[in-house]
């Protein structure tokens, strides 16, 4: 354990590196600062498994071992659970790690993202604990970051959130962890009138510009996704989740096993760049160039509605192989519109 008063002006680096000179003079300072960095992550979260780290740092599991020992043998009070993971006792904390000016600047550009991509409340939070990071700054990395503020810009092309909900993320964040349902007034894009429903959040996701929630709702008995920018209100509630459910990336796996179609369609090499962002969001596969042409391959669940419609964008620069029903339904689209004209 650390002797005497530590100084307010802290770094952890300087501290690690005193209380392990002795075995750091046979070591690496490659892997010094893997031992660094282990002790932050063991202070970041309550529990880490052994498997997290030796995958963060691509080493073996031996070796992770090691380095939690020599951890111990510093001074510092791990706790080990066999098949849980390593934690640091309750109450062992140091003073405020010292930043590097490249890990400043980072916070730049996340505080930028928070701003405009989280709910308000959120976005709060954030710029709170960014006043505390840049406390701890020494006065050139503050100087450095000041000059960063300014010049950077972040601007959504959409709303991703009903301005008078300025909390979404926060309650179902709560929720979530909790285990608690929410109470949810949402619009869903065929019905007129919004429904109210009590919902179960299994997750949050970002996708295609806009924030998912998947949760099981109490009204349609099933797993559906809502878009927080459809939500008209939100609340918390007291009532328990009546399910134990699978996680987010399991429910997403389980999207890509429904029937899909096989999309061929060729694009003029000329607009093939404008489209290549757009492309994965429609079940892209592959491509291969021929002449002035890219053949690109595509399996799609949404071939009907989804599909057809981003195709039309590009239409008069493309051309469809296959299928003989996407063509119809193409056409069957621009003749209603024509008559609208």
């Amino acid at each position: 354990m650390l002797k005497g008063k530590l100084n307010t002006n802290f770094n952890l680096k300087t501290y690690l590196w005193d209380i392990c000179y002795s075995i750091m003079s046979l070591d690496t300072v490659k892997r010094f600062d893997r031992i660094v960095a282990i002790f932050i992550q063991l202070q970041s979260k309550r529990i880490v498994k052994a498997q997290e780290l030796a995958d963060r740092f691509q080493v073996s599991l031996r070796t992770i071992y090691r380095d939690i020992r020599k951890l111990e043998a510093s001074g510092v009070p791990i706790v080990s659970e066999a098949g849980v993971g390593y934690s640091i006792m309750e109450g062992y904390r140091l003073p405020p790690v010292m930043f590097t000016r490249e890990e400043a600047g980072s916070f730049v550009a996340a505080e930028k993202l928070m701003q405009k991509f989280v709910d308000k409340s959120l976005g709060n939070y954030y710029e709170s604990a960014m006043l505390k990071l840049k406390s701890v700054l020494r006065g050139r990395e503050k100087d450095w970051i000041s000059a960063l503020e300014s010049q950077i810009l972040v601007d959504p092309s959409h709303k991703l959130f009903n301005d008078d909900l300025p909390n979404a993320l926060e309650v179902l964040f709560e929720s979530i962890a909790e285990k608690r349902q929410v109470h949810l007034k949402y619009q869903a894009l065929n019905n007129e009138i919004p429904t109210e429903r009590f919902v179960e959040p299994v997750g949050i996701y970002h996708e295609s510009g806009f924030w998912y929630v998947l949760g099981f709702c109490h009204l349609r008995k099933d797993y559906r996704q809502f878009r927080t920018d459809r939500m008209q209100a939100i609340k918390p509630t007291q009532h328990s989740f009546t399910r134990e459910h699978i996680t987010l990336d399991d429910y997403r796996s389980k999207l890509n096993e429904v029937e899909k179609t096989k999309v061929v369609i060729q694009v003029d090499k000329s607009v093939v760049r404008f489209i290549n962002n757009s492309k994965w969001q429609h079940g892209f596969v592959s491509e291969k160039v021929k002449g002035n042409y890219v053949e690109m391959t595509f399996l799609t669940p949404y071939v009907e509605h989804g599909f057809s419609r981003w195709y039309i964008v590009f239409s008069d620069y493309a051309k469809i192989i296959e299928p003989e029903s996407l063509k119809h339904q193409i056409k069957s689209i621009l003749e209603k519109a024509i008559s609208k004209l």
